[in-house]
């Protein structure tokens, strides 16, 4: 079977970012804060913009209509991101996760709604199955943290409504702009929250400078930066409501990679969910 643009842009996506969250918590153990990691991040997302543009001849979509898109697909990505890093400061991982993976959910709603997104039965029954199996690949063991107030929870839903509402502005900007500007606006947003991931930063701790904090965090950070490229051209050619839940599908990549170079044997919640990714993979690459 030869396989379509839009589903390579999505295996792409998926791969980096499963590669991504399998070595993310490295540069933190070593002692470089996740915050600094958003900075990083940010700033690999540059260079991706650099080489997007070039192939268009540094041609950038500056309409209203384009620079209101690009900024909502820029601020509610990094904006949820920052967020996500409040949250889990104040409230418990396992209960944090769970909700924001959902936010496929979102997308899909919303490309049915106002997209009119449609497809097949064998896909439907592949998307259910991945949400099923996205909720349970973020199931973590509960932990003895206390959570701290309620604030969390209103957070981690804000991050679920705007990762949601994401990529279905992408999935809608692909059609009056192109791809490269709406990366190129994506960027900038990254970049222009850089400082309140500073402000958010515990300067009172111990910052590693070395090459096993920023300098592996970049290489790390730019599987992420690529994969958010690779993203929107994978909404480009492909529908959201099977482009999101399958790129969601990424902690397949993690968990595997996890249990080959660390030994980290899954749950039982995870193996089950693991076995689900593979049928929903199945089913939407039809």
């Amino acid at each position: 079977m030869r396989i379509k643009t839009w589903q390579l842009y999505t295996l792409i996506t998926t791969l980096f970012w499963g590669v991504w969250g399998a070595f993310i918590e490295i540069p933190e153990k070593n002692g470089f804060p996740a915050t600094l990691g958003y900075a990083v991040w940010a700033l690999t997302m540059i260079p991706c913009a650099i080489v997007a543009l070039s192939v268009t001849g540094w041609k950038i979509n500056t309409d209203a209509r384009s620079v209101v898109s690009g900024g909502i697909v820029g601020l509610s990505g990094a904006g949820g991101q920052l967020i996500l890093f409040q949250a889990l400061r104040d409230g418990p991982a396992y209960i944090v996760f769970p909700i924001i993976s959902l936010y496929p959910v979102i997308t899909v709603l919303l490309s049915v709604l106002y997209l009119n997104e449609r497809t097949n039965r064998k896909h439907w029954i592949g998307i259910g199955i991945a949400l099923l199996a996205i909720l349970l690949l973020s199931y973590m063991p509960p932990s003895a943290t206390h959570a701290r107030g309620w604030q969390w929870l209103i957070l981690a839903i804000g991050v679920f409504l705007l990762w949601g509402v994401q990529a279905f502005v992408m999935k809608r900007a692909n059609a009056t702009m192109s791809a490269e500007s709406i990366f190129f606006y994506m960027m900038i947003s990254g970049v222009i929250l850089i400082p309140a991931a500073l402000w958010m930063t515990n300067w009172n701790m111990p910052v590693n400078w070395g090459w096993k904090g920023p300098g592996l965090a970049v290489v790390i950070q730019v599987l992420n930066a690529i994969g958010a490229l690779t993203l929107v051209y994978a909404l480009r050619y492909g529908k959201a409501i099977i482009v999101t839940p399958a790129t969601a599908l990424a902690p397949v990549i993690t968990i595997i990679l996890s249990l080959l170079l660390y030994g980290v044997i899954p749950s039982f919640v995870i193996i089950t969910g693991l076995c689900l990714a593979v049928i929903a993979i199945y089913l939407l690459a039809e």
